[in-house]
């Protein structure tokens, strides 16, 4: 039999492609805890954030031939995470869960009202921040992460991270300071 040049080159590629291949599920297995971690940081339940570091690795393990550097692989499978995680609350927002809704409430309606009008208010200020801007915050002022490892994980230089972050506080205060003097103005109309 003979073997002619480009079968002899398309067998050396799917030797590389194959060794390439059993390094990266090497590599894969060994980060599938720090996804997860950092998974279960942005969604906060181990559900979710299992099912995305399950798609975040059948993704990697399909693009397997378009890694170039192995040492790139950390920061690569990051952005794979983030855009699985991006991808899965873009399907989920329309659906409510009717277990996590609350039925029952404890507290007077006047408390509940105020806070419920807050934590509407916040969460609209949030909602109508950039998403890089809602990442980083979030990363920073509710997860506590430092910023050189959120600079880690969304593969961005460090100072990116905190001028993210200035701009998201600058821009959620001025935010919330209008909606509150907007919510301040309709309840003097009303009393009026």
């Amino acid at each position: 039999m003979v073997i002619t040049e480009n079968k002899l080159s398309s067998i050396k590629n799917l030797l590389v492609l194959s060794a390439k291949q059993r390094k990266l599920c090497k590599r894969l297995k060994g980060s599938r805890d720090q996804l997860f971690r950092m998974a279960y940081a942005w969604s906060h339940r181990t559900d979710i954030a299992d099912e995305i570091v399950q798609e975040a690795m059948i993704k990697a393990l399909n693009s397997v031939d378009k890694v170039k550097n192995i040492d790139t692989l950390d920061s690569w499978m990051f952005r794979i995470l983030s855009n699985c995680f991006i991808d899965f609350y873009r399907k989920q927002r329309k659906e409510i869960d009717i277990d996590d809704v609350l039925l029952v409430e404890y507290n007077c309606p006047e408390i509940v009202h105020g806070q419920d009008e807050m934590l509407a208010l916040v969460r609209s200020a949030i909602a109508s921040l950039p998403f890089k801007h809602r990442q980083v915050i979030t990363l920073v002022d509710l997860e506590e992460f430092s910023y050189a490892e959120v600079a880690n994980i969304l593969d961005i230089p460090q100072g990116t991270v905190m001028s993210r972050l200035n701009r998201a506080r600058q821009t959620l205060k001025k935010i919330l300071n209008e909606l509150k003097t907007n919510n301040q103005n309709r309840t003097r109309l009303k009393v009026v």
